[in-house]
């Protein structure tokens, strides 16, 4: 566990982007994963050097087998976060599906028994309106209304081993920071 590494999955949604790249920035040790969604969402919204600028490895959804997944077999992860995660991805998760880089690696993740931490970007609105706020390219604010599917998918998810759903922001952001925790600790407990 002490060289295990934190992987970060990032699908196509635009649906807290920046505040998710915002905590990317603070971390050590990451390896960042982008659906080919992601690789085109991140450069439309101008994140491409903030990305590049953090000195993390990245890898793209360019192989039809989804090659980097192999590094969970080798044990290099302690964690994986998927955030932000799209309706299209959750659904496929949910039924099982992997035939992409991100719903590989959730799979894999489950098969080598490695946390996952997600947060939907469809979860249950906090406002009385349903909707959600989201920001598009060029700093559009659009409100979104998750489908009753979504939400199903979340929920059917949020069953499955070794996964956390992270119903907000600030849901992931602990769910996060207590796992960190706990790898360290574990870290701190095998170096005494």
């Amino acid at each position: 566990m002490m060289n295990q590494r934190l992987a970060w999955a990032i699908t196509g949604s635009g649906h807290y982007l920046r505040e998710s790249l915002v905590v990317l920035k603070t971390l050590e040790n990451v390896d960042i994963f982008l659906s080919k969604a992601a690789a085109e969402i991140i450069k439309q919204y101008g994140f491409q050097p903030q990305l590049e600028a953090m000195g993390h490895k990245i890898y793209q959804d360019k192989t039809a087998s989804s090659v980097p997944v192999e590094l969970f077999y080798e044990g290099k992860y302690h964690t994986l976060v998927i955030a932000p995660a799209t309706s299209n991805t959750i659904a496929k998760m949910a039924y099982g599906f992997s035939d992409s880089l991100v719903t590989n690696l959730y799979a894999q993740a489950g098969k080598t028994r490695v946390p996952s931490i997600i947060f939907a970007c469809d979860t249950v609105p906090e406002s009385e309106d349903l909707s959600l706020e989201s920001v598009a390219p060029r700093e559009n604010v659009v409100k979104v209304f998750p489908r009753k599917i979504d939400l199903e998918n979340v929920v059917k998810l949020a069953a499955f081993e070794h996964t956390k759903i992270a119903e907000s922001f600030s849901c992931l952001q602990e769910a996060l920071f207590t796992r960190l925790a706990e790898v360290h600790a574990r870290v701190d407990v095998k170096n005494a």
